[in-house]
């Protein structure tokens, strides 16, 4: 008996995905390393070792790292409240998870901008003790933070519901205690998710650029990332320059996808194969 598809065949469906692969994401990043492959590798090599490109590069990736450990840490809690607890504003507190999706990047770094400064009803909290949020790297990370939250609780949180309670009750059964039954029971099923949340969130504040340019005062070797300064040598159209540098950040982006990708199927096969 023929199985019924409700999409077209395979032709069509690969063909249609493929088409729409490659006018959305392989024309553009084609066009992007065609045209800094077009450098001699001196002019390379020049652009993207700059004192003020390799400054941006590490306030860049220091930032990303911290919201992305900030972000296991939150979105995990917050998965955890959303699919073990019932509470009043449950499905509110799940809506407003989206936010930062549905939310304006620019939209999202002046709100946070406007509260973080010292007059701001957040700043003016750290100002008497000389920390300052707004226009300084905290403020970068904070904004990384508040756009790749969800993607760490929306890869953790269908992976908690489908948890089977019964394992986590035979843990209780033979006497493990809480935490050692999150260590040993739930945190090992939990962890390929929690990897590939992780992976997207850092690479989201890879490459986030409205929100923090509102709030990290864009100090050269400062507070300056990377895509700001692909920006500015664009606005002075150095497009050689701007397609060097935005070459490292896709580079470097990809082949992270592509270990994380390959570890979180090692580790998938390791649990469950």
């Amino acid at each position: 008996m023929a199985s019924l598809r409700v999409l077209p065949g395979f032709g069509l469906s690969l063909g249609g995905t493929l088409l729409f692969a490659s006018f959305a994401i392989l024309l553009p990043l084609g066009a992007l390393v065609l045209k800094a492959a077009g450098l001699s590798w001196p002019e390379f090599w020049g652009y993207v070792s700059d004192p003020r490109a390799l400054a941006t590069y590490r306030v860049t990736l220091l930032a990303a790292g911290a919201a992305t450990a900030i972000n296991l840490l939150l979105g995990l809690l917050a998965a955890w409240i959303l699919v073990r607890y019932e509470f009043p504003g449950r499905r509110l507190l799940d809506a407003a998870i989206d936010l930062p999706f549905a939310l304006p990047t620019a939209v999202a770094g002046i709100a946070l901008a406007a509260l973080t400064v010292p007059t701001g009803a957040v700043g003016a909290l750290f100002a008497p003790l000389g920390w300052k949020i707004a226009y300084a790297f905290p403020g970068i990370v904070l904004a990384m933070t508040f756009t790749s939250l969800p993607f760490v609780v929306r890869t953790v949180q269908p992976v908690l519901a489908d948890l089977e309670p019964h394992l986590e009750e035979a843990a209780l059964t033979l006497g493990a205690g809480p935490f050692t039954t999150f260590r040993r029971v739930i945190l090992p099923e939990l962890f390929p998710a929690l990897l590939a949340g992780g992976a997207l969130s850092f690479v989201r504040s890879l490459g986030e650029f409205g929100a923090v340019v509102f709030i990290a005062g864009n100090l050269p070797f400062r507070t300056e990332i990377a895509s700001l300064l692909v920006y500015i040598r664009m606005d002075e159209f150095n497009y050689p320059a701007a397609a060097a540098l935005a070459t490292v950040i896709l580079g470097f982006a990809l082949v992270f996808l592509v270990v994380m990708n390959a570890l979180q199927a090692r580790l998938y096969r390791r649990f469950h194969g």
